[in-house]
């Protein structure tokens, strides 16, 4: 079924069914990316005691694994610029898949983190395209709402990693986690099957060939300046990165939006990926209840994104941003001096919601800053530049967990959501604003 014929003409973007569709299969397409993302840091105690990994080996396992996350997102990116949205999700549902059953077999360091490497690959195309595919798919007022629902999806698969966990090591040992990784590849037949290209993308598509039709040349009109120019065709895996930086306001953008990108990772891998060992090791409440304080944050980090869809479309990305933004500084500092173990139950629940709420929002904020031609490459490239480089918080964590301990080491968190806060005002508000 080719991208470019109006295959969608029936299942326009205001069909409520289509729009169902199409966000259940970004979802659920995120979520098995932050499940996979998930098993390893609950994997990490077994693969220690197996390889004789140090902490800062264990924790470079995550950050390789972001590494071919940044690769990834920028190939898988073009491509579903190029091919659709739907169709290229297939394929990074595939990679990541296979090599995360692989790592079950791993028999010590440098194949494991090959297979971690490649299967962040795969996982590095989840967060463009589906973002992307969400976007496109529902109106405008409504976007911020759409895609904070895929960020929902990669939370529901953090839970159920979370979940899971515990009584599956218990059982099997660590490496039956990694083969649980390998179920996905059946979804991803669902989703090409059951799912459309979005009516934007294929009205850009052919916008794209009839410019081809009629001559050479990277495009046929002017290139946008990421504030509202008219859009342009970028065939070109070249054009479209270079689409990023054409000009100064456009680089301003890209700038402020890697920063985002590059908080909201580091401070989300530097909870998630030492939470459950600290939990149960340092605080002492086992691998069982560790489990669930686990649990119970990545709860909060997903009514956090919920309710940050619903401020955004209503008081716009700014306001949204920084209230989540100060909640972040506030509750960081307050759960990384706490002890009780209620305390930090509760006290885990509101960190997650503030410091992870913010994560649907990056998916409508890149839709709206770049035109149709490149926006799965823009939400792609930024994001996983972000997360490779947010990708550092385990090691950086463990480092400074070696020497200071980890609450002093969290308490450093809040640090970064005030340079967060303040490249929001290098951007500009699109709230309602149709999509190039």
């Amino acid at each position: 079924m080719s991208a470019a014929t109006p295959q969608t003409s029936a299942e326009t973007t205001s069909a409520p069914a289509y729009k169902r569709k199409a966000l259940f299969a970004a979802a659920v397409g995120y979520g098995l990316a932050g499940f996979d993302l998930l098993i390893l840091s609950f994997a990490l105690g077994g693969i220690i005691a197996t390889f004789g990994l140090s902490d800062v080996e264990a924790g470079s396992l995550s950050t390789i694994t972001l590494f071919g996350a940044v690769l990834g997102g920028i190939v898988f990116g073009s491509l579903a610029d190029s091919y659709g949205r739907v169709k290229v999700l297939t394929w990074t549902v595939l990679v990541f898949a296979v090599f995360t059953g692989l790592s079950a077999v791993a028999q010590g360091y440098w194949d494991m983190a090959a297979y971690r490497f490649i299967a962040g690959i795969g996982i590095g195309g989840e967060f463009g395209i589906g973002m992307a595919l969400a976007a496109e798919a529902v109106p405008a007022h409504q976007r911020a709402r759409a895609t904070s629902w895929v960020g929902v999806g990669f939370q529901i698969g953090v839970f159920a990693a979370a979940i899971v966990a515990a009584p599956v090591i218990a059982l099997w040992g660590w490496r039956a986690l990694f083969v649980i990784g390998l179920f996905p590849a059946v979804f991803a037949f669902a989703i090409r099957r059951g799912v459309e290209e979005p009516d934007k993308f294929v009205q850009s598509r052919q916008g794209h060939e009839v410019g081809e039709s009629e001559g050479p040349g990277e495009s046929e009109g002017s290139e946008s300046d990421g504030a509202g120019a008219p859009a342009v065709n970028l065939p070109t895996f070249g054009a479209k990165i270079r689409a990023l930086v054409r000009d100064k306001a456009t680089a301003k953008i890209t700038f402020a939006l890697i920063v985002l990108s590059t908080v909201q990772n580091f401070g989300y891998f530097g909870i998630i990926a030492w939470l459950p060992n600290y939990l149960s090791e340092k605080m002492e409440l086992g691998v069982t209840k560790g489990s669930l304080w686990t649990a119970v944050t990545v709860i909060g980090m997903l009514a956090g994104i919920l309710i940050f869809g619903q401020v955004a479309d209503r008081l716009g990305r700014r306001p949204a941003f920084w209230i989540f933004q100060a909640g972040a500084i506030v509750s960081i500092l307050v759960y990384s001096q706490m002890t009780d173990p209620t305390a930090l139950l509760v006290g885990g629940f509101f960190m997650g919601a503030f410091a992870n709420g913010m994560l649907g929002g990056h998916g409508a904020l890149l839709a709206e800053m770049y035109p149709t031609q490149v926006r799965a490459t823009a939400q792609n490239v930024v994001f996983n530049i972000g997360r490779a480089l947010g990708g550092l918080a385990p090691v950086v964590i463990a480092l400074l967990a070696d020497s200071f301990g980890f609450a002093f080491a969290l308490a450093l968190l809040p640090i970064i959501y005030i340079i967060q806060f303040l490249a929001m005002f290098l951007l500009p508000e699109k709230r309602g604003i149709e999509l190039e």
